[in-house]
Parts: structure tokens; C-alpha cells; sequence
């Protein structure tokens, strides 16, 4: 099990969204503790050879309001994944 943290940009976007999509942000941070590369991630690139970056994307179904997008970055030596972004479409 890993650990999934919010960066104070992500925390600060995550309390300017309503309730259900705040509950599905949610439940793709714990998904990450469980398996920080899910199979519905897509990776991006990224600039450091010890983490991989990837993002999920929510579908206003899934939100049941806008679309999200989670960014996010896994370091293998930490064990942990830090939550960079949300990105809420309208």
C-alpha cells in the first residue's frame, strides 16, 4: 500500500469544488494508495528518471458535475504518490 498526498495547489482547487466531485477526487486518491498506476491512468511525460507522471481522468458522470482531471506524479523510492493538480472543466 502506498501513500497518496495533495499538494497545496491540488488542496486548495479540492475545496473550491462541490461535494460529489470533492467524493470523486477522493476516490481516485485512494484507488492511488492501493495501486498507484491504474489501468485507467494515462502517463505523461516527465522531466525526472525516478517517478513517473500520470493522469485520470473524471467524466462529469463520474463527478456528477464536471469533468476532473488528476495529475499526479509516483516516486518508486518513496512509495508514494503526490496529487499536483486538478484540473475541473466545465
Amino acid at each position: 500500500m502506498s501513500e497518496a498526498f495533495f499538494s497545496d495547489a491540488a488542496e486548495k482547487i479540492l475545496r473550491e469544488l462541490t461535494r460529489s466531485e470533492q467524493a470523486a477526487v477522493e476516490s481516485v486518491r485512494r484507488t492511488l494508495e492501493d495501486d498507484p498506476d491504474p489501468e485507467h491512468a494515462r502517463g505523461l511525460p516527465d522531466a525526472d528518471p525516478r517517478s513517473e507522471s500520470h493522469v485520470v481522468e473524471l467524466l462529469p458522470e463520474q463527478t456528477s458535475g464536471r469533468g476532473i482531471s488528476v495529475v499526479y506524479r509516483y516516486s518508486q523510492d518513496l512509495d508514494a504518490a503526490l496529487i499536483l493538480w486538478l484540473i475541473a472543466g466545465p
